[in-house]
């Protein structure tokens, strides 16, 4: 049995996520968390939402609310709507606990010992209008790089390239919109990642196994123009965990907070704290998950993210945890995604244009969204979100393929033979080749899940399914019946098993259907059918079964067209 750490980026807390956000991070983490269980293996699955920072105060201010409560208030929200979508985390934690206060600051302590973080007394963009400092994600502008005219003062979002709010070209605040700006004299902190560039450097190449994608992106701002630049991981903010040494004041820096990139990542051991806390368990019980020298030697630790989240799960926390010198564990693959579009454009939250976690539950199950989301994943370049595809997806796949499948057999198998698994009959040349297929096509889904292919694993799952029905099409029980009853049991007890299976192997994709398929099938067994001779006998003659709500439903053409215009709008 293997140890399997599972984190995925953390969602921040200023409102509820798009479908783009879901799939690029959370819903992907989580199956490979589900199918990981169920191969036997111990896993934590750790998220969290990313509370601190600028964007917080502003969307609290807007709700009329102190930042702590609307803090709360939206990770219970966030919670919910996890739960919704079956995310099947172990805990769902909060950056701002007191737990990640706690580490955070650690951190901050040891790599001040370590000689890696300076003070800098530096110019920043202060807001006269506003009455503040800026923080560089508030400030837009043209980036000097490619002149794109909406770039951040952290990052140009069209070439990539990371900026400090100076850099930028007519800036102006994304709060107010005044260009009423001024440079003022600060005082911040820098972690000095470029004394850890030949550490990150050797660390990343030695991760030859990891998507092009993310060593690509992780590359480029390593060695990119100037290279690996020292990061400020301090803002003039309230909201936010205090600038200390350890539990120590930080002379100079009363009245700051850590920068919300320097917090964040930290809350995935901290999240793993806040879960041994909420189980009564110890520390050891989260230590082993994450100190080398506590037992995390045999864990194999596993993110999941969009691939803006790359640059700073590469370098920026790698340098924290290598620049403390304390055996911490480090990420060894970590799955990066492009973006999903919507419909022709992009997912838009100011806009409100796509479709809302929340919105979708409303309109339909999970899973519906989850094997789309998945089946479309964006891994080897952005994808794009239609609802034509949707659809099509949807009525083909669900409901054509997996849903017809089983209802046909449970149907005909009670109208005609009873609802126990019939007993009669000997499995044919047309049964033994279909085991052969089906042990092959498990073999090539096992190793998909396993390499983290979520797309090729979603296209060998539906070729399971599609095995079942044209199975069902070639061997029409509903003729044979007539003219070799015992066969037609032979072939009924079969497709039943068929049914388990499918169950067993659709849990991490569509966990509720697969309750469902094996409820149906009256059993609680789903041992991964590593063995499929002894899976496709796993329901004996005699065993119960019923026949289930229909799995699926159709979209029909008038929710699509009504869907479509319902969100291209602005989100009220």
């Amino acid at each position: 049995m293997a140890r399997i750490l599972i984190t995925s980026a953390i969602p921040y807390i200023n409102g509820i996520k798009h479908l783009g956000n879901l799939v690029g991070s959370q819903l992907p983490a989580d199956l490979f968390a589900r199918f990981n269980r169920a191969m036997g293996h111990e896993v934590m699955f750790i998220c969290a939402t990313d509370e601190h920072g600028t964007p917080a105060e502003l969307a609290a201010a807007k709700a009329g609310k102190p930042v702590a409560d609307y803090c709360a208030e939206m990770h219970d929200v966030q919670a919910e709507i996890a739960k919704g979508f079956r995310l099947s985390f172990d805990h769902f934690g909060r950056s701002s606990s007191q737990r990640n206060h706690k580490l955070t600051q650690h951190f901050a302590g040891v790599l001040a010992r370590n000689g890696l973080i300076r003070e800098v007394s530096e110019k920043m963009i202060y807001s006269i209008d506003d009455g503040r400092f800026l923080p560089d994600r508030y400030i837009e502008g043209t980036c000097p790089n490619c002149g794109f005219d909406s770039a951040r003062g952290d990052q140009c979002d069209n070439c990539t390239k990371q900026l400090d709010p100076t850099d930028l070209i007519n800036p102006r605040s994304t709060i107010s919109g005044s260009t009423n700006l001024e440079e003022r004299e600060t005082k911040h902190l820098y972690l000095m990642q470029r004394a850890l560039k030949d550490k990150l450097e050797a660390w990343i190449d030695s991760k030859t196994d990891w998507p092009i994608l993310t060593t690509s992106i992780a590359k480029k701002w390593l060695n990119d123009g100037d290279g690996l630049q020292d990061r400020g991981i301090t803002r003039d903010l309230h909201w936010g965990i205090p600038v200390m040494k350890g539990d120590q004041p930080w002379p100079g820096m009363e009245g700051k907070v850590f920068y919300v990139w320097f917090d964040a990542p930290i809350e995935y051991i901290a999240g793993t704290a806040e879960w041994a806390d909420a189980n009564g368990l110890g520390d050891e019980a989260w230590q082993r998950w994450w100190r080398l020298d506590k037992g995390a030697a045999d864990v194999t630790y596993y993110q999941f993210m969009g691939k803006d989240n790359v640059p700073f799960h590469t370098l920026s926390f790698p340098a924290t945890i290598l620049g403390s010198g304390e055996p911490w564990k480090l990420v060894d693959y970590l799955k990066s995604f492009n973006y999903l579009n919507y419909d022709g454009g992009q997912f838009s939250t100011s806009r409100g244009r796509g479709v809302f976690m929340d919105q979708a539950l409303s309109i339909l199950p999970s899973d519906y969204w989850r094997w789309w989301l998945l089946s479309h994943a964006p891994e080897s370049s952005d994808a794009e979100f239609t609802w034509e595809n949707f659809q099509a997806s949807v009525n083909k796949d669900l409901a054509d393929v997996l849903g017809n499948f089983v209802s046909r057999v449970t149907k005909f198998a009670k109208s005609k033979l009873g609802e126990t698994v019939p007993a009669a009959g000997e499995f044919g040349p047309m049964e033994t080749a279909l085991i052969a297929d089906l042990g092959a096509r498990i073999a090539d889904y096992t190793r998909a899940m396993e390499a983290m292919e979520v797309r090729k694993a979603a296209t060998e799952l539906r070729a399971i399914w599609v095995i079942g029905n044209e199975y069902l099409q070639a061997a029409a029980p509903w003729s044979v019946v007539k003219t070799d009853p015992d066969h037609a049991q032979a072939q009924i007890r079969l497709a039943l098993n068929l049914i388990r299976i499918s169950a067993i192997l659709s849990a991490p994709f569509i966990p509720d259907a697969a309750q469902a398929m094996m409820t149906a099938m009256g059993s609680d067994d789903w041992t991964w059918p590593t063995d499929v001779h002894d899976a496709i006998r796993a329901l004996p003659a005699g065993h119960s079964f019923s026949v289930p709500e229909n799995l699926f439903r159709k979209i029909t053409d008038e929710e699509r067209i009504d869907w479509q215009a319902r969100f291209a709008g602005i989100r009220t």
